[in-house]
C-alpha cells in the first residue's frame, strides 16, 4: 500500500504503487523557493491581481460573444470569418499554453506573468482601435498568446506564494471563480454596451482595468527565488522544444478545425479542414513516441508518458475536459436561445446571466474554505450531479416559458461542478509535477480546459445545426426550428456531465481530503 503524503491527500490509495504511482510531492518550501505572502495586504493584492487578470480574459470573451453582431456590422466582417474574433483567441491561447508554461519555469513565472499582463493590455486596447476585420482578428489572436503567458504562470505563482493549506486552496478557488464569473459579467456588459455607447468602449474599459491590475501585480507580487539563474543554456537544455512544438502544433490544428466547425458544419468537407484534422491526428502518436524516447533517455519531456499512469491525475484531466465542454457550451447556447428564439435584445439577454456569477462566487467561497475538510471525490461528484440538472432544465424548456422557471435555475446550477473541479484539479495537477515545473502544470490544466471548451462548443453547434436542418419547419431560422436544435444540444450537454460523474466515481475513489496544511 502506498501512503500519499502530498497536497492532494494523506489517505492511502487502495491500489499498489507499482500499478498506480502516487502523486508526486512538490512543496516549494522543501526546495527553499517558497516566497510566502505573509501579510494580509500582500495576500489580498495577489488574489486581486491573479484573479483579476485571468478574469479579464474571460470577460472579454463574454463581451465579444454578445457584441459580435455590432462589431461585424461596423467593421464589415464577412460571414466566412464571422466567428473568428471569438475563436482565434481560444485557438492562439490553446496552442501557446504548453510552450509558455515551459518557458515560464525557466525565465521565472513572475516575469512571464507581468509580460503577459502588459501585452494583454496593449492588444486589448488595439482591438478597440481596430479599423477593419483583419486588424481585429490579428489583435485578438495576439491577445490569446498574451493570456497564455499569464494562465500557467498564475498557477505557478500561487504554489510559490502560498504553502499547502487553506490560503492556497482559497487562491485556486478565487482564480477559478474569476474565469466563469468574468465570462458572465462580460456577457452583461457586452449587451449593455452593444445597445448603448458601442462595442469599442468595452475593450477600452477592459484595457484600463487590466492596466490597473498590472500595476498592482508589479508592485505587490513578491519576487520568487529561482532554483537556478536563468540563462540561454537553461532555455536550450531544460525545455523539451521539439515535444512542445509537436504538441502545440497538434493542438493548434485541432482548435482550428473545431473553430471552423462551430462557424459552419459544412466546413468539415473543405480540403483545408481535412488536411488540418489529419495532420493533427498524426502528430498525436508522434508526440507520444517522442516524449517516451525523451523519458527513456533521461532527457526533459514536456509531459512524460508515465504521468498518465497516475489514475487520479488522468481522471481529473478527463473531468476538466468534459466539465468545461458542457458548462461553456450550455452558457453559449443560452445566449443564442435568448436572442434567436426569444428575440430579446442584447441587453435583455445579457442581464439574464447576472445570477450565474453570483452562484459562482458562492461556490468558490465555499470550496476555498471547506475543500480541505471534505473528501474531494464526493465534492466533485455532488457538485457535478447538481450541475447535471442544468442541461435537463434547458432541454425541456419552451420558448415562451417564464425566465424564472427554467432558464434562471439552469444558469445558476450550471457552474458549481466546474468551479469545484477547478480547485480540486489544480491542487492535484500541481502536486503531480515537480516544483521546478509548476508553470507547466498550470499549462496542462488550462490546455485541457481550453480544448474542452472548443470541442464542446463545436460538437453542440454540429448537433444543433443538424437537427435544425431536419426540422419540419420550412423556415430553418424560425424560433421553433432553432429550438429543436438547441434542445438536442442541451441533451448532449447532459450526456457529457453524466460521463463526468461516471469517470469521477471510478477514478477519484479513495482520494480523501486535499489541500491539507503541511507541517
Amino acid at each position: 500500500m502506498a501512503t500519499v503524503t502530498t497536497t492532494t491527500t494523506r489517505t492511502e490509495l487502495t491500489t499498489s504503487a507499482s500499478v498506480e504511482p502516487p502523486i508526486l510531492s512538490s512543496p516549494a518550501a522543501e526546495h527553499g523557493t517558497q516566497a510566502e505572502a505573509s501579510s494580509k495586504g500582500t495576500t489580498a493584492a495577489i488574489f486581486a491581481s491573479i484573479t483579476g487578470v485571468t478574469g479579464i480574459s474571460s470577460l472579454l470573451t463574454g463581451m465579444v460573444t454578445v457584441m459580435l453582431p455590432k462589431m461585424a456590422k461596423d467593421l464589415d466582417i464577412s460571414d466566412a470569418v464571422l466567428l473568428w474574433p471569438t475563436s482565434i483567441y481560444a485557438l492562439t491561447c490553446g496552442c501557446s499554453l504548453i510552450l509558455a508554461g515551459a518557458v515560464a519555469d525557466v525565465v521565472g513565472s513572475r516575469v512571464m506573468y507581468l509580460l503577459g499582463c502588459f501585452l494583454q493590455s496593449v492588444f486589448t486596447l488595439a482591438c478597440g482601435l481596430a479599423q477593419d476585420s483583419l486588424q481585429l482578428i490579428l489583435f485578438r489572436g495576439l491577445a490569446g498568446i498574451a493570456i497564455a503567458f499569464c494562465l500557467p504562470s498564475a498557477v505557478s505563482l500561487i504554489t510559490a506564494y502560498f504553502p499547502h493549506g487553506q490560503r492556497r486552496n482559497a487562491a485556486f478557488a478565487a482564480m477559478g471563480g474569476g474565469q466563469p464569473i468574468g465570462f458572465s459579467i462580460g456577457l452583461v456588459i457586452g449587451g449593455v454596451l452593444a445597445d448603448g455607447p458601442g462595442w469599442r468602449v468595452g475593450f477600452y474599459i477592459a484595457a484600463a482595468v487590466n492596466t490597473v491590475l498590472l500595476v498592482v501585480a508589479f508592485w505587490c507580487l513578491p519576487r520568487v527565488p529561482q532554483l537556478a539563474a536563468m540563462s540561454f543554456h537553461r532555455l536550450r537544455t531544460e525545455i523539451d522544444w521539439p515535444g512542445a512544438l509537436i504538441l502545440s502544433t497538434s493542438l493548434g490544428l485541432l482548435s482550428y478545425v473545431f473553430a471552423a466547425l462551430t462557424g459552419s458544419v459544412s466546413s468539415i468537407r473543405a480540403p483545408s479542414t481535412i488536411a488540418c484534422l489529419s495532420l493533427a491526428i498524426v502528430l498525436i502518436p508522434v508526440f507520444v513516441m517522442w516524449v517516451g524516447r525523451q523519458e527513456k533517455l533521461g532527457r526533459p519531456a514536456i509531459i512524460p508518458n508515465s504521468i498518465w499512469r497516475n489514475r487520479i491525475f488522468t481522471t481529473v484531466c478527463i473531468d476538466v475536459f468534459l466539465a468545461w465542454a458542457a458548462a461553456n457550451a450550455l452558457e453559449s447556447l443560452f445566449s443564442f436561445f435568448f436572442q434567436d428564439v426569444q428575440r430579446l435584445t442584447a441587453t435583455q439577454a445579457s442581464l439574464r446571466f447576472l445570477p450565474a456569477p453570483v452562484a459562482g462566487v458562492i461556490t468558490n467561497v465555499i470550496m476555498g474554505l471547506a475543500i480541505h475538510k471534505i473528501n474531494a471525490n464526493w465534492a466533485v461528484i455532488l457538485t457535478m450531479a447538481i450541475s447535471s440538472i442544468a442541461p435537463i432544465l434547458a432541454a425541456v424548456m419552451k420558448s415562451r416559458d417564464p425566465y424564472w422557471e427554467f432558464a434562471l435555475p439552469a444558469l445558476v446550477l450550471n457552474d458549481p461542478g466546474s468551479d469545484t473541479l477547478f480547485t480540486v484539479s489544480n491542487l492535484i495537477i500541481t502536486a503531480a509535477f515537480p516544483d521546478k515545473t509548476q508553470a507547466l502544470a498550470g499549462a496542462v490544466f488550462n490546455t485541457v480546459s481550453k480544448i474542452g471548451q472548443s470541442v464542446g462548443l463545436a460538437l453542440c453547434a454540429v448537433i444543433a445545426g443538424s437537427i435544425t436542418r431536419k426540422s419540419h419547419d420550412t423556415e430553418k431560422t424560425a424560433p421553433a426550428a432553432l429550438l429543436e436544435g438547441y434542445h438536442a444540444a442541451f441533451w448532449f450537454c447532459l450526456a457529457i456531465t453524466s460521463t463526468t460523474l461516471i469517470v469521477s466515481l471510478w477514478g477519484l475513489r479513495d482520494i480523501g481530503k486535499i489541500g491539507l496544511k503541511r507541517e
